[in-house]
């Protein structure tokens, strides 16, 4: 990895807006135990999800109409599970990170054999104090990302100091993390989620492509997309400018995942109401590479596939309404912030409990 210290880049923006690039429903979940589906991951054909923090004992298995056919429970009591990703190692990694009063000592990544139901727990702690995180990025070296959920501030990009992969971590630790970057999500116009403005800034589910070139951070109403050729993630996070797809209006939209032909799954929790359908974004790989998307196919770039000039993050920063971005003025923004923070602290009440692993 390229990054070796605190806060060493940063990236800001709303990204570049694809209008034609289209989620499409795939099936709807009938079992209680997606009501608060938090995490996705595909593992050797088969899909998982799990809950977070009081649904977070077990990950099921899915088949292709959303039916749950099996379980494989967590080999240790889990505080708030937020996120799962596939390590090169073949396992599943659950990313025990939830905080959402920001009081937790240490958080944790939990290594999970799907075959096998062996697990490790592996404690991590910030060097800069708590943080609520849901977004778990495994890159291909097995070098864990950490992107926080922040408010008023920019979103930390953290990972086991030194650069130490999955194999790595002590059992059962703790782990120093050490923050290698930031990014800030802007404002979107998208609908969606429990937080009205601010929640298109939340960060909320991470997902890397199986060939881990393509890293996705989700919030409750969009989806951006970082093309990272060499593997490094964290530099694509903080450096460079995300391509960026609306989500379907979800009640509270956490979970993504990267099917192994580069099409990019979304779950919701139902947030008390009905469970809502899983989606499908095809060829989300692929829109990474365009210099443009005219939906239906995709235009490869005739050149180097890199963006062009005028997609930066500066760019991405003034373009006009009409791209989805939102023009909202600094009163507003805090005041987004104000009602995403309260909501925030209000979905505490919902759904937590106290447990420690």
């Amino acid at each position: 990895m390229s990054l070796a210290g605190p806060a060493a880049a940063q990236s800001s923006g709303s990204g570049v807006l694809l209008p034609n690039a289209r989620f499409e429903p795939v099936c709807t979940p009938t079992d209680p135990a997606l009501a608060e589906l938090s995490g996705l991951a595909v593992l050797d054909g088969k899909t998982y999800g799990i809950g977070d923090s009081g649904t977070d004992d077990a990950v099921v298995v899915l088949d292709g109409n959303c039916a749950v056919t099996g379980t494989v429970p967590v080999p240790v009591d889990p505080y708030d599970i937020e996120d799962m990703g596939v390590g090169p190692d073949g396992r599943l990694w659950l990313a025990d990170t939830g905080d959402n009063l920001r009081a937790r000592s240490t958080v944790a990544l939990i290594a999970l054999d799907p075959a096998s139901g062996d697990g490790q727990l592996h404690r991590l702690t910030y060097p800069d104090g708590p943080h609520d995180a849901e977004a778990l990025l495994m890159q291909r070296d097995g070098v864990p990302l950490i992107v926080t959920k922040e408010v008023l501030v920019a979103n930390g990009v953290y990972r086991p100091a030194g650069g130490v992969s999955v194999d790595g971590l002590a059992s059962p630790g703790p782990t120093a993390l050490e923050r290698v970057g930031e990014l800030r999500i802007g404002p979107t116009t998208t609908p969606g989620g429990p937080v009205p403005v601010g929640g298109s800034t939340l960060v909320t589910g991470g997902a890397v492509s199986a060939d881990g070139t393509v890293a996705a951070l989700r919030t409750y109403t969009d989806v951006y997309l970082f093309s990272a050729p060499d593997g490094d993630l964290a530099r694509a996070l903080t450096t460079t400018t995300p391509v960026r797809v609306a989500l379907p209006n979800q009640p509270q939209g956490e979970a993504i995942a990267f099917t192994p032909g580069g099409d990019l799954l979304a779950g919701s929790e139902s947030a008390g109401g009905p469970l809502p359908p899983l989606q499908v974004l095809p060829g989300a790989v692929d829109l990474t590479r365009n210099e443009s998307w005219s939906g239906g196919s995709v235009s490869l770039s005739a050149s180097t596939g890199e963006p062009a000039a005028s997609d930066t993050t500066e760019a991405s920063d003034s373009a006009g309404p009409d791209d989805g971005a939102a023009q909202w003025s600094t009163p507003v923004l805090l005041g987004g912030a104000l009602v995403a923070g309260l909501a925030t602290f209000g979905l505490v009440w919902r759904r937590s409990r106290p447990r420690r692993h």
